[in-house]
């Protein structure tokens, strides 16, 4: 009769470990979803950008008080991808948060964005953006659902979230 403590005193002990390693799971899950979005703005790969993004993704912009499909912003933002990819521009996003929640299927990540651009031999032009991403978990991987950018961020706003 041993046995059965033993068995529910180690099946207590790791019953913890268990959502916090599904949690890292996750996070790293969501981790490499960002440095996609990344790479592909970096190197103007505008198709994997693209399959970052759910069919039905919606952008909310604060600044302009509005939201439309993502898919209507994909149109608008190609030019800047194929000018990326070219080399007539050289763009950047990281990502920085303040909050991240979510399951197996579903992350809600809250920060700052930087992105930054220089048309040819330009000024480099940095845009600090307070986001919220709603994301799910697809067959094909995490996909953006809802983009919020909130409000224009500081570099200070940005630096606190190191």
């Amino acid at each position: 009769m041993k046995v059965l403590p033993i068995l529910i005193a180690s099946q207590l002990a790791l019953a913890p470990l268990t959502p916090a390693a599904d949690e890292d799971t996750r996070l790293a899950e969501v981790n490499a979803f960002w440095s996609e979005v990344s790479r592909s703005v970096r190197t103007g790969d505008f198709n994997a950008y693209a399959a970052t993004c759910h069919p039905e993704a919606v952008l909310v912009t604060g600044v302009k008080k509005t939201s439309y499909p993502l898919a209507k912003a994909l149109t608008r933002w190609k030019q800047e991808f194929v000018d990326t990819k070219a080399g007539t521009r050289r763009s950047d996003v990281t990502f920085r948060f303040s909050q991240r929640l979510g399951d197996e299927t579903t992350a809600h990540e809250t920060g700052i964005f930087l992105y930054e651009f220089r048309i040819a031999d330009g000024e480099l032009t940095k845009e600090y953006i307070h986001f919220q991403a709603l994301l799910v978990k697809r067959e094909g991987g995490w996909k953006t659902l809802m983009e919020y950018q909130k409000a224009p961020a500081t570099e200070a706003e940005w630096e606190a979230l190191k």
